[in-house]
């Protein structure tokens, strides 16, 4: 894994986890957890972390940033259909959430 792809991917599982953690209700910090975990199936030996403490506090900036993340998995030959599934996950945790 080249290093551009490590920082996408710790990008991704940043973010889902820090959304989880942000969440109102606890169907939505479960639909974000059921996001990462399937991100984490597609690396199953790989899982850089990244501290994003602080960095972006709102839920809005965090979907944002992460919907981002997730997309350019794409450029590092995550398959094209597995990021639209994470995408689609993502969009159905968002819909979960309180409203942003």
């Amino acid at each position: 894994m080249l290093l551009a792809h490590a920082v996408a991917l710790a990008e991704a599982r940043a973010y889902l986890a820090a959304l989880a953690d942000q969440t109102d209700t606890l169907e939505a910090s479960q639909a974000y957890e059921r996001t990462l975990h399937y991100l984490d199936s597609i690396h199953p030996d790989v899982l850089p972390t990244l501290d994003v403490g602080g960095a972006i506090t709102d839920r809005t900036g965090l979907q944002v940033v992460a919907e981002s993340a997730v997309e350019e998995l794409v450029d590092h030959g995550v398959d094209a259909l597995q990021v639209e599934l994470l995408l689609a996950m993502l969009d159905d945790a968002r819909a979960l959430d309180a409203p942003v």
